[in-house]
């Protein structure tokens, strides 16, 4: 068997590869890469709930790579984040990271989000063809991210690239050398925030650390990890939301009917085509059975909120987009100690964006055939390059 996440037809329609794995067992053994390695892949929704609560399965990537031949080279703050984590140093960084993003604060925030949006949407045409990836889906995340972290106007472009070579390039080297840029231009940007307090996220995080939560890497290290996976996953749920709607037009024209109805179809747009695939790096410190597999200590785990969110034992004919699905157990945002801490931000801004466009350009439509878009090749992440609509 060949490794079933790099066959080139996986990055267009993950799904089919994922039913048909998940037909076999709701877990089993994969092979990964082309060295011999093998890890578990979890595609069913009650087992991928099970492993992401499980304290057997660690996050500490550190840890399982130490002594072993990775040839990687990643900046630590990078190698070294929370979602890199266990317990209780994870605990600690969740403590003084979680309270910037409650609904209360993202709500404050709702108003600039509104502004960003309609900057952007202003300079589109009617009429015009516009790719809606390069000119909504992107800026908009980096800008309230870039925004909250207090990285200057000037840097975010180049900010972005780096956060793009991460999650998108095929070459470790490419990998390696952007977690190195972004994460020195974090260290610099985090040491600027500690010499002139203010107000932002950096000097509340700063304030955690008075209080002895955090220390000065802890701060840069949930920086980065705030930059970059604050926006990336933004990106692609705004890009893989608009698609599944131009796709299926009674839903979108509903929503063009009743704007109001966006902030309840979320969930079941994050459930349909979910922008997290395969979430990060797990490994079994231990032997333990899931979904009736045992799997041995000191193999990495695999868990596919991708494909859990497509599991029909949860979700009744789960390759149908139905607005009126209670969609809430999705496993987009993840589960347990890791979920995503971000979530209402990502929920803020993509129900925003939304509104906006079905309001301003109600006969919104793709402008190139569907088999003509083209999607990353990464199995971490899910989401097109580029999105090209009519206005």
């Amino acid at each position: 068997m060949t490794d079933p996440l790099h066959d080139p037809l996986f990055f267009r329609d993950p799904y089919s590869t994922y039913d048909r794995l998940r037909s076999a067992s709701p877990v089993q053994k994969i092979p990964t890469g082309s060295r011999g390695h093998h890890a578990y892949l979890v595609t069913g929704h009650a087992e991928a709930r099970q492993a992401f609560t499980d304290p057997r399965l660690s996050k500490d990537a550190a840890r399982f790579f130490a002594g072993r031949p990775s040839g990687r080279d990643l900046h630590p703050a990078v190698a070294r984040n929370m979602l890199a984590s266990d317990p209780p140093g994870h605990t600690r960084q969740r403590a003084a990271a979680a309270p910037l993003f409650t609904t209360g604060p993202v709500g404050g925030m709702r108003p600039y989000i509104s502004q960003v949006v309609d900057r952007l949407l202003d300079g589109w045409a009617q009429g015009a063809e516009v790719d809606l990836v390069k000119g909504l889906a992107v800026p908009l995340p980096v800008t309230v991210i870039c925004q909250l972290l207090g990285v200057p106007e000037s840097d975010r472009d180049m900010v972005s690239r780096w956060s793009n070579d991460l999650f998108d390039a095929d070459d470790p080297d490419i990998i390696d050398a952007a977690s190195h840029a972004v994460g020195e231009y974090m260290t610099d940007l985090v040491g600027a925030a500690r010499d002139t307090p203010g107000e932002g996220v950096l000097p509340a995080l700063f304030q955690r650390g008075e209080a002895g939560l955090l220390d000065e890497d802890d701060v840069t290290s949930l920086a980065v990890l705030l930059l970059v996976a604050g926006h990336e996953t933004t990106t692609h749920f705004i890009g893989n939301s608009v698609l599944a709607l131009l796709q299926h037009p009674s839903s979108l024209a509903r929503l063009r009917r009743d704007p109001g109805l966006i902030a309840g179809s979320l969930d079941e747009l994050l459930r349909y085509d979910s922008p997290v695939g395969i979430a990060t790096f797990r490994y079994s410190t231990e032997a333990l059975e899931l979904g009736g597999v045992e799997i041995p200590a000191g193999f990495p785990v695999l868990i596919a909120p991708g494909a859990a969110n497509r599991d029909p034992l949860p979700f009744a004919d789960p390759q149908r987009l139905d607005l009126d699905r209670n969609a809430g157990g999705h496993l987009a945002f993840g589960h347990g100690i890791h979920r995503c801490l971000g979530a209402p931000l990502a929920r803020a801004e993509a129900e925003i964006a939304l509104r906006a466009l079905v309001t301003r350009f109600p006969g919104l439509r793709l402008a190139v055939p569907e088999e003509e878009l083209e999607w990353r090749r990464t199995r971490l992440t899910r989401g097109l390059r580029s999105l090209p609509v009519v206005l």
